[in-house]
């Protein structure tokens, strides 16, 4: 909690004890003093405190009139007190929600070739964890303000607001973003989501959620690269533990999958040397300097290759894909600094 809020909060309740011990005061005061009965002691303390002006519920002699103007002084200075704590406890709250807002903007706008998740459900969530084990700059777009508090102890950078807005868009960084993940719960949310952000940046990868087999040309069309079926991969991988078990069970250990460890990199080309001899899988050598084993290669037409050959020659545009246990992985991206690139 935010020191500022925590000190003004402390001062509130320093004000509602005040106020309660003055209430006690004149109930009992009245009752002892003016022979009042408890509900006409507990009326009359209220109509001094607020000064609304009412008559007494029984004249008053000397000793209560005494007693009287002493409890308005006392209410006067402990209400005054108390509505000028909770006042500037509201009006702090907003300025440092305020603050923390702009700050949050501030940290988006320094992001380029960022992620951008729309929802933080468990598909949306899941994304998110998976970014941040890969170090990915990411940013949520969440609709729901009851989402913040869970988004602020997942320390994840957001923004709150409706991702049909193109404004709420913008704020994420969308015309700068590298990719761009739709996982709402609604395929005719994540079409319309689809449709802006492929308006306002031509060049994004968007990846799309659909519920039904029926969205998935549609969101297609609309500019999706990838859309994804939650419930058909799940119902896949359910009969493959059924047909290949073994296999299964070694995918689930990958990090590809689910767990926090890294175990699979794609890494492009251009990163792993800058000569203008083309290298070959051999030449580089990755098994003997990090453990690496490359498994994949994918040229720059997109064209996949599983289990390339040591001789393959890795040309310009094209990525490789390696496994390796989590420290081997860790090894190459410092060998070749790829984070940072």
């Amino acid at each position: 909690m935010n020191p500022l809020i925590r000190f003004f909060r402390t001062k509130i309740y320093t004000a509602l004890f005040l106020l309660v011990v003055i209430l006690l005061v004149g109930v009992i005061g009245y009752v002892f003093i003016s022979e009042y009965t408890w509900i006409d002691a507990l009326y009359m303390t209220v109509i001094t405190m607020t000064t609304v002006g009412f008559s007494e519920v029984v004249p008053l002699d000397d000793e209560s009139k005494i007693f009287t103007i002493f409890l308005i002084l006392a209410s006067v200075v402990i209400v005054g007190y108390a509505l000028s704590i909770i006042t500037e406890y509201i009006l702090s709250k907003n300025d440092i929600e305020e603050l923390k807002q702009k700050k949050m903007q501030k940290l988006i706008d320094a992001f380029k070739n960022h992620i951008v998740i729309c929802g933080y459900g468990r598909n949306g969530k899941q994304a998110a964890r998976k970014l941040a084990a890969y170090k990915k700059p990411f940013v949520v777009i969440e609709k729901n303000r009851e989402m913040e508090g869970r988004l602020q102890i997942d320390n994840v950078p957001y923004v709150i607001g409706n991702a049909n807005e193109d404004e709420i868009l913008m704020a994420a960084g969308v015309n700068r973003a590298s990719c761009f993940i739709s996982a709402l719960p609604n395929d005719a949310d994540n079409l319309f989501v689809v449709l802006s952000t492929r308006q306002l940046n031509d060049k994004i990868n968007i990846i799309s959620r659909a519920s039904n087999e029926s969205s998935y040309d549609k969101l297609k069309f609309a500019g999706a690269n990838n859309v994804i079926l939650p419930d058909k991969i799940g119902g896949d991988h359910m009969a493959s533990l059924v047909v290949v078990p073994g296999l299964m069970e070694f995918i689930d250990n990958l990090s590809i999958v689910g767990k926090s460890d890294i175990n699979i990199e794609e890494v492009a080309v251009e990163k792993l040397y800058s000569s203008k001899d083309t290298k070959t899988i051999k030449d580089l050598d990755l098994r003997r300097k990090t453990g690496c084993t490359v498994i994949g290669y994918k040229d720059g037409n997109g064209q996949y290759i599983v289990n390339p050959e040591a001789e393959m020659k890795l040309e310009l545009n094209s990525k490789i894909i390696v496994l390796g246990r989590p420290e081997q992985i860790e090894a190459l991206n410092s060998i070749y600094n790829i984070d940072s690139v």
